[in-house]
């Protein structure tokens, strides 16, 4: 399966505001995501973080600029890129195994072959006995799983995470960290991941990006070169895993003094 590359040029976003004058919650945004990368995009609060990633998804438009996924130019949701919020966005009323299937509902593929991939994709995020579940009687987390499944139960070429774990609690995290490394180490879909936590960009990412206070622009870009696979109990104790903590908090710091927010 061929993974895109994601390319955003002199991207700028505006919204209208009651006084009159837009608001600019991006200005002149560029950075690109190589084919099969993990990228993260950390930054102060309100910077336009998920703004970018939904666009990225299509989920909202662009002011001016451009945004191409694999030289095509980004116009709306399409089947190519999976999408993970942090709400657990699943449909109550459907069973887990029942709301995996459901992004397969305009496939095209036989019964058989949608069985195989749910089956495949719910043993991939350990939940094979809960296929007959209702929401309400999941965790947090193993909501999320569900998310997950369905975000790549159909072979998206590219993943959109906006903050996935940054409901859940601390154990609950890091134990999803790790299940995303693991299906990552295999598929090695390419992945836009949005968060505000500097140690989970660290664990997961090939290369992170440092969004300035509003309106967002890229700071600066990091490349974490830690060896794969991690695991975070390992990678923390890990010297150079201090130095890129160090670096990355101190650009966010830094827009920090300025205006922005760490929340």
């Amino acid at each position: 399966m061929s993974t895109p590359k994601l390319r955003l040029v002199n991207v700028w976003k505006q919204f209208p505001s009651e006084k009159g004058k837009p608001l600019t919650a991006v200005q002149d945004l560029s950075m690109t995501v190589q084919a099969n990368e993990f990228v993260s995009l950390v930054g102060p609060s309100g910077c336009g973080k998920s703004t970018t990633l939904m666009m990225v998804a299509g989920l909202d438009s662009i002011s001016s600029g451009s945004i191409e996924v694999d030289g095509r130019p980004v116009t709306g949701p399409g089947p190519d890129r999976g999408v993970v919020f942090q709400s657990y966005t699943l449909f109550p009323w459907l069973t887990v195994e029942e709301n995996v299937r459901f992004a397969l509902k305009k496939s095209g593929l036989s019964r058989a072959r949608q069985d195989e991939l749910v089956r495949h994709h719910l043993r991939l995020v350990g939940l094979e006995d809960f296929a007959a579940a209702m929401p309400n009687q999941l965790s947090g987390g193993m909501r999320q799983r569900v998310a997950i499944a369905r975000a790549l139960v159909y072979r998206p070429q590219m993943l959109l995470m906006d903050e996935p774990f940054g409901a859940l609690d601390a154990q609950t995290r890091m134990l999803m960290q790790e299940l995303l490394l693991s299906i990552w180490q295999v598929d090695r879909t390419t992945v836009l991941f949005v968060t505000h936590d500097v140690d989970e960009a660290i664990l997961l990412s090939d290369r992170i990006y440092v969004m300035t206070a509003r309106p967002g622009r890229i700071k600066a870009e990091i490349v974490v070169d830690l060896p794969r696979p991690r695991a975070l109990l390992e990678t923390e104790g890990d010297e150079r895993f201090m130095r890129l903590r160090k670096q990355a908090l101190g650009f966010i710091h830094s827009e920090v003094k300025q205006g922005g927010s760490l929340e």
